[in-house]
């Protein structure tokens, strides 16, 4: 489960019609999947928290890094939590 919000994200980002909108540390977006999602930034820190029109799903993930690596954690649409830990691109 840890890779449905990656997936979400990607199919999300290869729609024809996904749209955001604001500024690079706080924005809106929207996908002809059912999608919106805010995303806010702030130094080395991403927070997602997403919805799903059509499924009634909610969904969230924090991102942190520090150096080469990045902390990962959300709950997925089921209401599961998950986390991983990425060094210099490589995941668990």
């Amino acid at each position: 489960m840890k890779y449905a919000l990656a997936a979400v994200i990607a199919l999300a980002a290869s729609s024809a019609h996904a749209g955001c909108f604001g500024s690079s540390s706080f924005q809106t977006c929207n996908d002809n999947s059912g999608n919106s999602y805010t995303i806010n930034r702030f130094g080395n820190t991403t927070m997602m928290q997403g919805h799903n029109s059509r499924t009634g799903s909610n969904w969230s993930q924090q991102s942190t890094t520090f150096g080469n690596t990045t902390m990962h954690s959300g709950q997925d649409a089921a209401g599961d939590s998950w986390n991983s830990t990425c060094v210099n691109g490589y995941c668990n």
